[in-house]
């Protein structure tokens, strides 16, 4: 076993939880999801607000003192460099000034949603994230935070720290695997999951047999039909953050909120046109104690899953995402529901079911 929350061997996890079987009485007890499903999916307007942020160069000075201004101009920019090189990038080839530096990974939920992009292109093949809050994300797994592992529960420090990895690999095979986004079924992250839950069990059963609003395959997967999209690049923006405390019957609960960024386009015909789904998920799950629930070892229990999904679709339930382009958004009916930025993490999602009345498909204000 190795200290400072690195992995343990899949041995050691399993001789871990065979003697906390052994050494406990009383019969463990078949888990079952402990909260309800919630899904909903906004329509993607054609065109983002106005007035959002630009910037104008100042014009260049002449005349008399013009070597003092000078020498100020370059103290400043040489300040800025240091502080926000991103900044200024703008100022050079008379653009507006776009803050183009990643984002510090988030290490709680934010207070507001992220500012408003400067005008710009559409999104490109060689640029498909341009003129979104994404374009700052990190790239797949690397933004999914996970934190710093602590003895909780009926698990020491070290298996917290297996538990949170593991956490974050059913996140990437079931939202970031290339084979799932083309439509495949996600086995490794369905061979993550309790196959004692039996009320998941047969949800999974369902889903992926005759998907309908109550056992939708998206509430935990994203895929779409390699026939009608295909990804923009091999790249997912991500943002999100993972965290833990001890929950029922000692089990480990670790809860992820995590947003997904998938740029696509027709699998087929001659337009070029980049859209962008934005999917993002509340996902609970349960590393409980083999002594106490019916469990395999290195799986979990899933205790809640919600979903709010941008440009996927709505009302549809075929088990696969459906982006609509611009000529599918100009014959549309507009949605009935809040308008919604879904670039905002600041409110969870129930939260924000229970102000659009979890009723209706939503406007989202930009993709």
């Amino acid at each position: 076993m190795s200290k400072g929350g690195a992995s343990v061997p899949d041995e050691e996890w399993e001789r871990f939880l065979r003697e906390s079987e052994a050494g406990s009485p009383g019969a463990p007890e078949e888990p079952s999801a402990r909260a309800r499903m919630v899904t909903r999916r906004l329509q993607d307007e054609p065109d983002p607000p106005r007035g959002w942020r630009t910037h104008e160069p100042p014009r260049r000075q002449r005349g008399k003192g013009w070597y003092a201004f000078g020498l100020a101009v370059v103290i400043v920019l040489l300040v800025a460099v240091a502080v926000a090189p991103g900044r200024i990038v703008g100022w050079f080839d008379g653009g507006a000034a776009v803050d183009t530096l990643p984002r510090a990974a988030e290490s709680e939920r934010p207070g507001g949603p992220p500012g408003l992009e400067a005008d710009g292109p559409p999104p490109t093949q060689d640029e498909p994230f341009a003129g979104s809050p994404a374009a700052r994300w990190a790239d797949g797994a690397a933004g999914i935070r996970l934190p710093a592992p602590r003895a909780t529960g009926w698990m020491s420090e070290a298996e917290v720290g297996k538990a949170l990895q593991r956490t974050r690999d059913f996140l990437v095979a079931s939202a970031l695997d290339p084979a799932v986004l083309r439509g495949e079924r996600p086995e490794k992250a369905m061979a993550l999951i309790n196959p004692h839950q039996s009320d998941v069990q047969d949800f999974l059963t369902k889903a992926f047999g005759a998907p309908d609003q109550e056992n939708d395959p998206l509430l935990l997967f994203s895929r779409f039909r390699s026939a009608d999209v295909r990804p923009v690049g091999d790249v997912v923006k991500t943002r999100g953050r993972v965290t833990f405390r001890e929950g029922e019957r000692g089990a480990v609960e670790v809860s992820t909120d995590v947003t997904y960024v998938y740029p696509v386009m027709r699998a087929s015909g001659d337009s070029d046109e980049v859209a962008r789904t934005i999917v993002r998920r509340e996902v609970v799950m349960g590393w409980d104690d083999p002594a106490k629930i019916m469990i395999e070892p290195g799986t979990f229990s899933l205790v809640s899953y919600k979903v709010d999904t941008t440009n996927g679709g709505c009302d549809t339930y075929t088990g696969y995402l459906i982006p609509a382009f611009l000529a599918d958004r100009a014959t549309a009916d507009g949605g009935d529901g809040p308008a919604v930025d879904p670039y905002d993490r600041s409110t969870p999602i129930e939260e924000r079911m229970r102000e659009g009345d979890d009723e209706g498909c939503g406007t989202a204000t930009r993709s």
